[in-house]
């Protein structure tokens, strides 16, 4: 499967989360991380680790 086919998934909200005209994309965080819980953000050529703490918060580090 072509790579444009799967970044829409990403973006898509998932069922249940309501998305108004004008918001920003709303992602489901469990969709995101994934089962690792953790997933890398590549931003202005700088790597940064969004990741789930013990305690359930999220945490972005660089």
């Amino acid at each position: 499967m072509p790579a444009e086919s799967q970044s829409p998934q990403l973006l898509a909200s998932p069922v249940g989360v309501p998305q108004r005209a004008g918001e920003p994309p709303r992602i489901d965080s469990a969709a995101l991380l994934g089962p690792q819980g953790e997933v890398v953000i590549v931003h202005q050529q700088q790597l940064y680790r969004l990741r789930v703490t013990s305690l359930g918060k999220l945490i972005l580090t660089k």
